[in-house]
Formats: C-alpha cells, sequence, structure tokens
C-alpha cells in the first residue's frame, strides 16, 4: 500500500520568490517570466501582477473560483491576479480578469482564475515529494484585513445586496499533483487543502475580524486543484491517512505560512504579544487608551502610553498568562468549560499576574465573556498604571 511502502525517500524543496522588475534591466511589463517548471512538464509563469500555470496537455481542474470554476477538463491554464489597485464591484471584477486572461494568451472562456488583495511579490512556492508523487503548492495569502472564522456572522445572502467586493485579504492557493486519480479523490484532495491552509492559521492563532473566534480562513479564500490524468501514477486516496494527503497538508500549510510572512509580517514573533492575542474580544492599544484617560489614572500623552504598551505587551509572562486565560474564553465558548469554571481558573491567572508584576487589581465579577474579558483588561491596565508611575 502506497502510504506503508518501507523504502520512503522523501523530500522537501522550498521555492520563495520575491520579484521587483523594476529593479530587471531584461523584464519589461507584459513579458512572461518563467519560474517553475512542474513535475508535470507545466511551467508557472510571471506576468505583470499574474502568477500563471499554462498547461502542457488536458488537466483535472477543480477550482473554487466564480470565474470558470467545478470541475473542469478542458482549461488552458489557471492564475492568480492581484487587482487592488481600483475599487471593484463584483461586475468590473469579472469584466477585469477576462482581459487579464487575454493579456495572458488564454482564451477566458478556458482558464479558472483567482483574485487577491496580496502581492505576486509575495507568493509561495513550496514542492513536497514521495517516490513517484511529487505536489507543488503555490500560494499568495493575506490575513490582516478580511479574516474569518467558519459561521461567523454575515449579511450576504444575494449578489445584488453586495455589489461591492470583500475588502482585501484572501489565502489563494494552486495546488498541482502530478498523478491521475479518481474524481472522488481529487474532491479530497480539496478538503485536505483546506484543512491543511486552516491549521497553519491556527498555529499562528489568526484572529477573525468578524467575531471573536480563531480564523479559519479569509473571507474570499479561493483554491484551484490539479490532477494529471494522463499520468501512470494513478492514487486513490487524498485524506489524512495517505502519503499523498500527507504531502497536500505539508506543502500547503508550509506555503501559507511563508505567504503570510511576506504579506503581512505574520510570524511567531509577531504574534507573541498581548494585543495580538486578545484583539479578537475587542481590545485593541486605542481602546485600552481610552480606558486609561477614562479610569482616570496618572495623565500621559498617547505616544508615552503606546510606548509603554508597546514595552509590556511583548513581555514573556504576560503574553504567556494571557494566552492561558483567552484559552479559558475559548473553551467556554466552545461548551468544552463552564462559567463557574472559567471564573475560578482564570482568578488563579489573575492573581498570579497581580503577584508578579506587583500590583493590586480585582478579580472576575460577572461571569460572562464580556466579564471576562473586562477582568483581564483591567489587570493590563493596572500593570501599565503601575508602569508608567515608576518612569
Amino acid at each position: 500500500m502506497f502510504g506503508m511502502m518501507n523504502d520512503m525517500k522523501k523530500y522537501s524543496i522550498v521555492w520563495a520568490f520575491v520579484f521587483c522588475l523594476l529593479c530587471s534591466g531584461s523584464a519589461h511589463a507584459g513579458d512572461q517570466q518563467q519560474l517553475y517548471r512542474l513535475s508535470t512538464g507545466d511551467a508557472v509563469f510571471r506576468q505583470d501582477n499574474s502568477i500563471g500555470v499554462q498547461f502542457a496537455e488536458p488537466r483535472m481542474v477543480l477550482s473554487t473560483s466564480i470565474i470558470n470554476g467545478g470541475y473542469r477538463e478542458d482549461l488552458q491554464g489557471i492564475f492568480n491576479h492581484n487587482n487592488t489597485d481600483v475599487v471593484m464591484t463584483v461586475e468590473s471584477y469579472l469584466q477585469s480578469m477576462k482581459q487579464e486572461a487575454k493579456k495572458l494568451g488564454f482564451d477566458p472562456e478556458k482558464v479558472s482564475s483567482m483574485g487577491t488583495g496580496a502581492r505576486m511579490d509575495n507568493v509561495a512556492i513550496k514542492t513536497e515529494s514521495f517516490q513517484d508523487a511529487v505536489v507543488t503548492a503555490i500560494v499568495t495569502a493575506g490575513v490582516e484585513g478580511n479574516a474569518g472564522r467558519a459561521g461567523d456572522p454575515t449579511n450576504y445572502y444575494k449578489p445584488k445586496q453586495n455589489p461591492n467586493m470583500p475588502k482585501p485579504g484572501t489565502i489563494n492557493i494552486m495546488l498541482i499533483m502530478n498523478a491521475d486519480m479518481p474524481k472522488g479523490t481529487l474532491t479530497r484532495a480539496l478538503v485536505t487543502c483546506t484543512e491543511a491552509k486552516t491549521a497553519a492559521l491556527q498555529e499562528l492563532m489568526v484572529s477573525s475580524r468578524y467575531s471573536n473566534g480563531l480564523a479559519t480562513g479569509s473571507g474570499t479564500d479561493q483554491t484551484i486543484i490539479v490532477a494529471n490524468p494522463h499520468a501512470k501514477l494513478y492514487l486513490d486516496d487524498a485524506g489524512k491517512h495517505s502519503k499523498l494527503g500527507e504531502l497536500i497538508g505539508v506543502a500547503v500549510k508550509s506555503a501559507v505560512k511563508e505567504a503570510l510572512v511576506k504579506q503581512n509580517g505574520l510570524t511567531g514573533q509577531k504574534q507573541h504579544n498581548v494585543i495580538r492575542r486578545i484583539e479578537r474580544f475587542g481590545i485593541s492599544k486605542e481602546k485600552l487608551y481610552q480606558d486609561y484617560l477614562q479610569a482616570g489614572y496618572e495623565s500621559v500623552g498617547k505616544e508615552e502610553f503606546l510606548r509603554q504598551l508597546d514595552s509590556f505587551a511583548g513581555g514573556d509572562r504576560i503574553v504567556t498568562l494571557t494566552s492561558l486565560y483567552v484559552h479559558l474564553i475559548d473553551q467556554h465558548a466552545w461548551g468544552l468549560l463552564s462559567a463557574e469554571e472559567v471564573t475560578e481558573a482564570g482568578d488563579t491567572l489573575i492573581t498570579d499576574a497581580s503577584s508578579h508584576f506587583g500590583v493590586a487589581t480585582g478579580k472576575i465579577e460577572t461571569q460572562t465573556v464580556a466579564g471576562f474579558v473586562a477582568a483581564w483588561e483591567n489587570l493590563l491596565l493596572t500593570c501599565l498604571r503601575e508602569k508608567i508611575a515608576s518612569q
């Protein structure tokens, strides 16, 4: 069985491209630059604000795009395009993408494409291999403005009710596999790919912009999965128990993380910050400053307050305790801990923090999410007051 072969030999090739046409003497607007030759023989190219794949022969394609999406076997290729120079409606977006397809040399009816707010300079390309199986993920990603969690509240129902494009964000994935497979397996590859994307966001603790949950994607994510029906290699499983599923998971998760570093500077170090951990509950730098003033604490200018906050917010102890506290609130929201359990454990963390920072602060007064958040904000403000007063 493919997933149990004894002579496993796995290697990973990491491709990370940073392009700057203005700095290249040989590159001009409109020129196609070949970036990579896939294991299928297809060429990955860059032209201006687009990155595409030109198929050497017909492929099995499963696309979530509104442009020639669904399952297709008659496409000439696929591409990802940065088109945020102007504010677009859905109608103008479709027209713009049609024009871009022609510019790239595709028949607009024979190409599936994705638009994004992410720069093509920030693409991440990663390849994972096992014996004859090769998987390549080509990813652009941005989540600072549009990250969301499945099930977040929304008001979109019919296209006419929302003619404007959503906020820029988007994790766009082109996943190419060099194997032939049943249509059901191609569809399963899409599921595994999506799970890998979500795993990358969970491991970075990316906040939803629409609720107090952790993000599972952005509101405008798109994915195109490609398989090779002409390959000798035939695989019938792309789930997590299969080697193909493993390759998909590793390639996609790694590429998504790298693309987020390049587009948003989203690293573990950036996330090692109290505000980054708790902002999904409405605690921002601005709110802390306004609440600090309203509490009547020592007068301090905004610039000095933010300087002290930045100095405090990345500290090991407060980040660790905030992470534990926030996870208690999450588990309460998920129905895994009662309000009483969160209150007891939360008060313990507040006491620990108060002792460590040498401040006196109250405990949780209201056993609700708002009450839990308010108690921790009070702790942060008390610590900041002490820090500012000691300067």
